[in-house]
């Protein structure tokens, strides 16, 4: 099983001291994204749990629980976004320099093969210019090539009422190239995320966040698992269970999918408790809570020979 923490919500950001006490507890309460009244009991004992993907802006939270997590036997990565954009479109979120600072420190501590940069998502406005971002892009280049396999890029997806228009193929096009020639300077490949979009005559491959190799790579095995049939067509993830629930994130991002509103979100945040098995609130006793069926997910065909060999150091 791997866990995605989270595609919905900046767990390792705000909500890390409540990830290391769901570890500790050995299992996590999680909502259905649909009907908040039922709620699936996950398990988390890291005989089950093949790996975590953190998904963050802001891992310095969780930086302190690291060593206790690999301690108990948990393997991870991380899909760290890092972009140019200021506060009027990433409202709380740590500056450029103060999340490189992190990027560098993270690398340093678990491995540059257990870290991506996410760039993503790539807008257009008057301000953020494609002049302007391939400026942005290079400084950060410079700084995180060394620290980092790839770094992987998006373009903005219109969601329900979206502010900003999704660009056109010409117009990814040339963005692509943009990028791509930056970060061929400093050998750093460049992968999209969920894009239907060929970029690859500009050297950029289609990618996978939860991706089957780099998985391989850090846990020292192959998982038995299919693409995730819960994700867009186009995204070459594998399955996964997310426990973070919508509109809890207060890193306030306007482009962001995954909150309707900034004031619910901290709504949410203020009642969120750090002992309580689900991530906001508590139960209120007409839950009704079901046992997920889970298990690792080791491809028992595999032969001790294939496993590669693995140097992590803490």
């Amino acid at each position: 099983m791997i866990i995605s923490a989270s595609r919905r919500t900046d767990i390792p950001a705000l909500y890390s001291e409540w990830f290391i006490n769901r570890l500790r507890k050995g299992e996590v309460l999680v909502p259905n994204p649909y009907n908040k009244k039922k709620i699936s009991r996950i398990p988390l004992s890291p005989e089950i749990v093949d790996c975590i993907v953190f998904w963050t802006k802001n891992p310095e939270p969780l930086l302190r629980y690291l060593d206790e997590i690999e301690g108990m036997g948990y393997r991870f990565y991380f899909q760290m976004t890092i972009t140019d954009y200021e506060e009027d479109m990433e409202l709380n979120v740590p500056p450029i320099e103060e999340a490189i600072a992190t990027f560098l420190l993270l690398s340093e501590k678990i491995g540059k093969n257990r870290i991506d940069w996410r760039f993503d998502p790539i807008l257009l406005t008057d301000k953020y210019s494609l002049d302007y971002h391939e400026e942005k892009f290079e400084m950060m280049c410079g700084w995180l090539h060394e620290a980092a396999n790839r770094c992987i890029i998006s373009f903005v997806d219109l969601y329900r009422e979206g502010r900003y228009p999704e660009l056109e193929p010409e117009m990814m096009e040339k963005a692509a190239a943009r990028l791509s020639r930056v970060a061929a300077k400093y050998g750093l490949p460049v992968y999209t995320c969920a894009e239907e979009i060929d970029l690859s005559r500009y050297g950029i491959k289609k990618g996978a966040c939860i991706d089957k190799e780099r998985i391989r790579e850090v846990i020292g095995y192959k998982l038995d698992l299919k693409k995730d049939p819960g994700q867009r067509k186009e995204c070459g993830c594998l399955e996964s269970i997310d426990i973070g629930v919508y509109d809890t994130c207060v890193n306030g991002c306007r482009y962001c999918y995954a909150t309707n509103s900034l004031k619910g979100a901290e709504r949410r945040y203020e009642r969120h408790d750090s002992q309580s098995p689900i991530l906001t609130g508590n139960l209120k006793g007409d839950e009704v809570i079901t046992d997920k069926r889970v298990r690792s997910n080791l491809d028992n065909q595999l032969s001790l020979f294939d496993l590669p060999e693995m140097s992590i150091s803490f």
